[in-house]
C-alpha cells in the first residue's frame, strides 16, 4: 500500500484518538464540577431560595475565571517552561511581565464582579465561607489526585 492510500486510515485513527482524549478531558472536568457543586452545597448549607440565584452567578463566574486561566496562563507557562526567560531581552520580559499582570487584574476583577453579585444573594458570613470552601475543596482535590498517582 503506497503512502497516499495510507494516510485517510492514518488521519481517521489520529482523529478518533484526539476526539477520545477531548471526551475524556471533558468528562473529567464535568466530574470534577459536579464533586465542586456537591462539596459547595454541603458546605454552604443554601436555603433554596439562596440556591436558585446563586448558582447561576457562581457558574458564570467558575466558567469566565477558568476560561482566562487556561486561555493565558497556559501559554505563560510555556513561555516561562521553553527556556526563552534565558534570551529574552529586557524589553520583551517587561512585555511578557505587563500581560502577565494585566491577566492578573482581570481575574481580580472577576472575582471582585462576583463577590458584588453574591452580596445581594448571601449573607457576608456565607460568602466568606464559601472562600474558605473553596480552598478546602482545591486541597481535597490535590489530595485525591496525589494519592492516585502513588
Amino acid at each position: 500500500m503506497t503512502i497516499k492510500k495510507l494516510f485517510p486510515y492514518l488521519f481517521l485513527l489520529l482523529s478518533v484518538t484526539i476526539y477520545g482524549q477531548n471526551e475524556k478531558l471533558k468528562e473529567k472536568k464535568d466530574q470534577i464540577k459536579a464533586m465542586k457543586v456537591a462539596f459547595l452545597t454541603n458546605e454552604l448549607n443554601l436555603t433554596k431560595d439562596e440556591a436558585e440565584k446563586f448558582w447561576p452567578v457562581y457558574n458564570s463566574y467558575d466558567d469566565k475565571q477558568f476560561e482566562l486561566r487556561h486561555q493565558k496562563m497556559k501559554t505563560y507557562a510555556k513561555k516561562l517552561n521553553d527556556g526563552s526567560l534565558d534570551t529574552m531581552s529586557d524589553k520583551e520580559a517587561s512585555i511578557f511581565l505587563n500581560q502577565i499582570e494585566s491577566t492578573d487584574e482581570e481575574l481580580y476583577l472577576i472575582r471582585k464582579k462576583f463577590n458584588a453579585a453574591l452580596r445581594n444573594i448571601l449573607p457576608p458570613a456565607k460568602i466568606l465561607k464559601l472562600r474558605k470552601s473553596e480552598v478546602e475543596f482545591d486541597r481535597k482535590l490535590l489530595h485525591q489526585y496525589r494519592n492516585r498517582t502513588k
